[in-house]
């Protein structure tokens, strides 16, 4: 991957760099007053540099937060902004009303909305628009980031140049370090709330979660913690918190015993589960619930703020996080993915015993273990290079840029073995030569909440010619996108199209013998059957 290298610049670049932080210190004098934009350029040949709250180790400031320009969205509701003249090419995007060369939003390792499209697109339907999360695809895929050694994320930034229109995709990619075997982890404590309403009974939703609960439980260590919690009209403890050394067999009896009653009650099962994750709460542990649904909530309370709301205090006094497992072929996916992301956790989707597995075992590290508590990316686009940006993706996890550095917003948890991709859509200016952009991440200390930060950087010089120049995880990054941005009929520059996204996966599945790329290449296939 190629990631710009700050102590090999050539001196013009260098005199753009002095140019580029003059230039950005007048607009926000202008446009806002008070904001301040400063753009620092790290060191080193990783083309990531470490920061706190002011300068980083080679003396110059970090990217600070400026006041957001209210920037107005295109209408696929991705940020869309420009130069101060207005410049637009195209399409019904909108430009924002002034500069503002800021992008900050809440990590998330959501890989639910591509899982489920891929279960619609394989019985032969169109997945909803409204489904379709463009981030969840792109981070449905193994990337090759270099990792850090202890909690927090290395920062990576590349880019490939796209069309002869200007348009490139910039990559901002962070990773914690590697998850290991799990054995140095702290122990968990793990509250199941089960969905056994009536329509799981469908083959693929409790049959599923049932096998999963039984592999799992043999995987946990003995000093782990397990209680069920089920929900139909009504919501019950089915086992309270019990620790699997010796009780192996009263988990596995339990999960067993599961049957599918009546009506979707989730509002009591979350609720219950709460309560019994804080019964059961066990200090110096990872306390979180497991919420393992098909979404289709059909009585009680049904909204995902009232009923978090409930259960507020369990989830801010004690740190509880909610993990969502979807199932089903007919899935309640904004309910879920609500509940998650105001509920400090992640969502999967599964539909069948390969997806369970990667789920609830292979990932089981990252699902339990956190290296990383309100962690927030920021990126600094440089307004002597750059005349436009898109974020592609991430609509509900936007924050505002000035809230970046506070630490009373939330921000995504993330676990170890995770990595997190951004992709941006970016238009340079004609000629532009020198610093592109810098991305930055804050995160708190799961233990301490001690605040820290990271940054990277990329240069104009080092995008790559094309694509096919790239390496060939970022161009399944970009396949992903592309194909996330068709099935919402989106209208993302340099987008080749269903037939030649396909043709690129294919091509890509055999390059990297990699199964999760061979899948994509055939969901692709199946989108462009339903053309």
């Amino acid at each position: 991957m190629e990631t710009s290298r700050t102590d090999r610049t050539r001196p013009g670049q260098r005199r753009a760099r002095r140019r580029t932080r003059r230039l950005r210190a007048t607009l926000l004098a202008l446009t806002a007053a008070g904001g301040l934009l400063l753009t620092g350029c790290g060191a080193g040949d990783s083309g990531s540099s470490s920061s706190s709250d002011g300068p980083d180790r080679t003396g110059r400031p970090a990217p600070a937060p400026a006041v957001t320009s209210g920037g107005e969205q295109s209408d696929g509701g991705e940020s869309v902004n420009g130069d101060q003249q207005g410049e637009q090419t195209g399409g019904p995007e909108r430009i924002a009303p002034s500069p503002d060369y800021l992008s900050t939003f809440a990590l998330d390792v959501d890989t639910a909305s591509y899982g489920y499209a891929r279960r619609v697109l394989a019985d032969g339907q169109r997945p909803d628009p409204s489904t379709i999360r463009p981030e969840e695809f792109v981070n449905s895929f193994r990337q090759d980031y270099e990792r850090p050694d202890g909690n927090g994320f290395t920062v990576t930034v590349d880019g490939a140049r796209t069309d002869s229109a200007g348009w490139s995709l910039v990559r901002v990619g962070l990773a914690t370090r590697t998850a290991g075997d799990g054995a140095e982890r702290p122990p968990a404590a793990l509250t199941f709330v089960v969905d056994v309403s009536g329509s799981m009974a469908e083959p693929g939703r409790l049959d599923l979660a049932k096998k999963s609960l039984d592999e799992m439980t043999d995987r946990l260590r003995d000093d782990d913690s397990v209680a069920l919690v089920t929900f139909s009209d009504e919501a019950e403890t089915v086992l309270p918190m019990t620790r699997l050394g010796g009780h192996r067999g009263e988990v596995h009896h339990a999960v067993d015993e599961l049957e599918t009653r009546s009506a979707t009650n989730l509002g009591a099962g979350v609720e219950t589960g709460y309560a019994t994750a804080t019964e059961g709460l066990r200090e110096g542990a990872t306390n979180r619930v497991v919420l393992i649904s098909d979404g289709l909530a059909n009585t009680g309370d049904t909204d995902a703020g009232s009923i978090l709301e409930r259960i507020a205090n369990e989830r801010r006094d004690h740190g509880i996080t909610l993990f969502g497992v979807g199932v089903g072929s007919d899935y309640g996916d904004a309910l879920m993915e609500e509940l998650a992301d105001k509920g400090d956790g992640h969502t999967a989707y599964v539909s069948d015993e390969a997806d369970a597995r990667k789920v609830f075992v292979d990932r089981l590290p990252q699902n339990i273990d956190l290296t990383a508590r309100d962690a927030k990316a920021q990126v600094a686009f440089d307004p002597e290079t750059v005349a436009r940006f898109r974020l592609i993706g991430y609509e509900d996890r936007k924050v505002a840029d000035d809230d970046f550095r506070d630490d009373q917003v939330d921000g995504g948890e993330i676990g170890p073995g995770h990595t997190v991709t951004a992709l941006y859509a970016v238009r340079t200016r004609p000629g532009a030569d020198g610093h592109l952009a810098t991305a930055s991440v804050r995160w708190l200390d799961p233990g301490t909440r001690a605040p820290h930060e990271e940054s990277g950087q990329l240069e104009t010089g080092a995008l790559r010619d094309s694509l096919t120049d790239a390496s060939p995880r970022f161009q399944v990054d970009a396949v992903a996108a592309y194909f996330a941005d068709s099935l919402r009929s989106g209208d993302l520059p340099g987008n080749p199209g269903l037939a030649e996204l396909a043709d690129r996966a294919h091509t890509l599945a055999k390059r990297t013998e990699d199964d999760d790329v061979r899948q994509l290449a055939e969901a692709i296939d199946e989108a462009a059957r339903t053309e």
